[in-house]
This record gives C-alpha cells, sequence and structure tokens, in this order.
C-alpha cells in the first residue's frame, strides 16, 4: 500500500476528498482533465465549477439543505469556507459569484503542498497499488465509463434517467390511501394504493397529457433515446386513454375496502426507505415541469396535499447501481482500495456531492492509517444519505438529494411540518458534533 491516495476529478466532490487528505497530513495525486478536454457541460477552466444554479440552496438549519452545510462545516470544508467568501445577495439561499468561488477552491488546491495537481485525463481504473477515489461526476469521460462499467459489470451507465417523484408518508391521506398487494400476495404493506374511479381518472389523465414538460438541454437532444423500461408516464399516457390502465395503473388484484370493488386505476406507491418514511410513485418517472408535477399528481386520490421529497426528472445521467456495489462508507464492497463520491454515487445536488467527498476523504485517511472506518449515525444529513446510497433495499435506485425524509424517524410524532423539520435538525446536527467529538477524543488518547 503507498502512503499517496490517489483523487480522480476535481469538482466539488473530488476537491473535498483531496482537501479532506491533504488537511490529514497525508499526499495526494489530483486528477482533472480540463482545461485539455471539458464535457459538454464544462466551460471555466477553474476547479469547482458549478454548471447549473449558483446556488447552494437554503441557509436556515431547519432544512434539509441547511443542515447539511453545518454538518460539512464540522469537517472543515473547503466548499462552505470558498461559498462563505464568495457570497452574493440571495435571500435566505446560500449563492455564490461562481467564477469567485471556483477561482478560491483552484488557488487552495493548486497552492496545498501535499496536494500534486495532474492536468490529464484518466482513462482506466487498473491501477495496481493504492486507495483510489472516483469523483468524475455524471458526465464521466466516456473512456472511464466504461472503465467503471467493466469493474462492475454493468453494459451501460450513460443514459437517460427518468426518475419517478418521492412524497413523504405523513403528508399522504391514509383515509383514502390503503396498503395491499396484488391478489394478497406477498407483504400487504409492500404497497400503499391511491384507487381511482372513472370520472377521476379521466380528469388526471386529461390533465397529465396536456401538462408541460421540462425542454432538454442540448446536449440531452442529441444523444435522446428512451428505454421502455422508464419510459415517462406522460409520454406512455398520450399512447392512449387507457394505456396506464393496462400498465403501471392496472386495478387487477386490487380492492377498494371503502367500496368493496376493483377501482377503475390504482396508483401505487413503493417505500423508498425500509422505515416507510417516504414513497416513491411506482411508474410515474416523468420530464414533466416541477410545477406541473405538483399540480397533475395532486389529483390523485390521496395525494391532494402530497409533500414532494424530490420531484421526477429526466436527463443524462451517470450513476452506479450503489446500494449493490458500494457501503456506507462510499467504498466498492468487491473492492476496498476504490471509492466513488459525487453524483456519480446517486447524491444529487452541488452540496451533497461535494459532502460525499469529505466523507469518502477522511474515511479513505482512516483507511490507510488503519484505523476503523467512521459510519456516521443516520440522525445525520450526511450519515443518512450514505446509507441511502448502500441501502440493499432499496429498489429501482434512483438518485436523491438530501431531505428529511430519509433522516431516522424521531421517536415521538411531531404535528407540523416546521416544528418536526425543526427537531430533526437540531437533533442531527448534535449527533454529528457528537460524533466527531468521540472520534477526536479516541485519536488524543
Amino acid at each position: 500500500m503507498t502512503d499517496r491516495i490517489r483523487v480522480i476529478g476535481a469538482g466539488l466532490a473530488g476537491c473535498e476528498a483531496a482537501w479532506q487528505i491533504a488537511k490529514a497530513g497525508v499526499p495526494v495525486d489530483l486528477y482533472e482533465m480540463k482545461p485539455k478536454k471539458f464535457s459538454p457541460a464544462h466551460h471555466y477552466a477553474g476547479l469547482a465549477e458549478l454548471v447549473c444554479s449558483n446556488s447552494l440552496k437554503a441557509e436556515r438549519l431547519d432544512s434539509a439543505a441547511g443542515l447539511l452545510k453545518q454538518e460539512m462545516r464540522l469537517f472543515g470544508s473547503l466548499t462552505m469556507e470558498s461559498a462563505d467568501q464568495t457570497r452574493v445577495p440571495a435571500g435566505g439561499a446560500l449563492a455564490v459569484n461562481r467564477t469567485e468561488f471556483s477561482d478560491y477552491i483552484t488557488q487552495k488546491i493548486r497552492s496545498h503542498p501535499l496536494i500534486s495537481f495532474h492536468e490529464e485525463e484518466v482513462e482506466t481504473l487498473d491501477f495496481k497499488d493504492g486507495i483510489t477515489i472516483v469523483a468524475t461526476g455524471p458526465l464521466t469521460s466516456d473512456a472511464l465509463a466504461s472503465s467503471i462499467a467493466k469493474l462492475v459489470q454493468v453494459d451501460r451507465l450513460s443514459f437517460f434517467d427518468a426518475a419517478a417523484p418521492i412524497v413523504s408518508d405523513e403528508s399522504i391521506n391514509h383515509e383514502i390511501v390503503y396498503a395491499a398487494s396484488r391478489y394478497d400476495r406477498g407483504d400487504p404493506n409492500d404497497y400503499l394504493n391511491c384507487p381511482m374511479n372513472k370520472e377521476e381518472y379521466e380528469r388526471f389523465y386529461d390533465a397529465l397529457i396536456h401538462a408541460e414538460s421540462a425542454p432538454l438541454k442540448e446536449m440531452d437532444r442529441r444523444d435522446f433515446k428512451v428505454y421502455e423500461g422508464c419510459m415517462p408516464v406522460e409520454v406512455m399516457a398520450k399512447r392512449g386513454p387507457d394505456t396506464l390502465r393496462y400498465g403501471p395503473l392496472k386495478p387487477v388484484g386490487l380492492r377498494d375496502p371503502r367500496t368493496g370493488h376493483r377501482p377503475w386505476a390504482v396508483v401505487q406507491l413503493r417505500k423508498e426507505n425500509r422505515e416507510g418514511t417516504m414513497y416513491n410513485l411506482v411508474g410515474f418517472q416523468t420530464n414533466l415541469k416541477w410545477g406541473e408535477q405538483k399540480r397533475v399528481f395532486s389529483l390523485i386520490p390521496g395525494l391532494e396535499q402530497a409533500e414532494f421529497y424530490r420531484y421526477g426528472v429526466m436527463h443524462r445521467n451517470t450513476f452506479l447501481n450503489s446500494p449493490k456495489l458500494l457501503d456506507c462508507y462510499f467504498r466498492l464492497k468487491e473492492s476496498p482500495n476504490l471509492y466513488f463520491a459525487g453524483q456519480m454515487t446517486g447524491v444529487e445536488g452541488y452540496i451533497e456531492s461535494a459532502s460525499s467527498g469529505i466523507y469518502a476523504g477522511y474515511n479513505a485517511v482512516r483507511q490507510l492509517k488503519g484505523l476503523p472506518l467512521l459510519e456516521l449515525p443516520c440522525e445525520t444529513m450526511l450519515g443518512a444519505l450514505s446509507h441511502y446510497i448502500s441501502d440493499e433495499t432499496v429498489v429501482d435506485f434512483q438518485p436523491l438529494g438530501a431531505n428529511m425524509g430519509i433522516l431516522a424517524p424521531l421517536p415521538e410524532r411531531v404535528h407540523g411540518k416546521k416544528l418536526r423539520y425543526q427537531k430533526l435538525a437540531e437533533r442531527g446536527l448534535q449527533a454529528m458534533k457528537d460524533t466527531l467529538a468521540a472520534v477526536q477524543k479516541e485519536e488524543t488518547r
């Protein structure tokens, strides 16, 4: 085992990983193909380029993004340091001047004496020794994506990802929605069912086929290909009014306990996590605009007041089937010297990607030093994200950003979303402080 750690990719996740490693006194080799080669989405030569929005989401602690940012600060996050130095007015959000933000991180990384920066594209993972962290993002180059696909034995990593919305269990009307499996096979609690009569279905169907879709980016239109298994629900619906009733909304094998009869159509909800705090709409992969999703899907009986933890999205993406491949440390189960970080792991968003780089870098150092890896509690946002992407019970894994639904539930029921979020955030931040304090105490013995 070499005494250096290798990091591939100098976006947010890669820079955070390299920063954590160097801060711990360990030499790191950081590889980045820019400026010699750019992906279709990147244009600036600096590191940690923000390619979409310049916002890092809400600042308030009682939000998922606010909690995660506070946890990152406890680790000494370079992203948060740069954001605090380059922020611009944005109301309750933390937004930055993206050029100054990138320049700040670039200067810090390139000037650190323990970080050796390599301007070159890495095309293969055929390394003979050492610990490697791959943080090359959702637009990983074709050569490296092929090498990763070969390593994890999947045929394709880059494709159009059509993901279904996720709603909170507490916002579902359980007086209408009922638990049952088709023909009473299996565990009746595996699915929740939203029954529709003919009138309700026709109203929903009409709204769905006339709803406005989100425009595809130029690079997405160029490579556009929809796979039958993840057909957007609005595209499927336009094939005919009964297509959904014979597809994802088929009512066969289900009876509405309120009437004793089979509904005209049924929207099924499936657990998104083992705790049952989140449910995804089965078969509802979509490319509708988010406001349209809220309007149309709230017409489904039982989802009138649904709280959406994630809206459906459709875009070109490169990500691993992480629950099958990665452990909760973001490490490849079959190859413990190889970590992944960033959106490739299925965490979605700027700060989520950066935080995964922090965690991967932190544990890569502990592994190199022969120390037990740090497993974060599910009460923390970063811990909950790491357990979500490694939860083998997650079916049809899709990328997910920080949200309160993935946190371990509170021991008591708290009425009111604002108060519940506040208590979850206070508990999570304290759990992270306690965890890191215990590690520090152990290391100083």
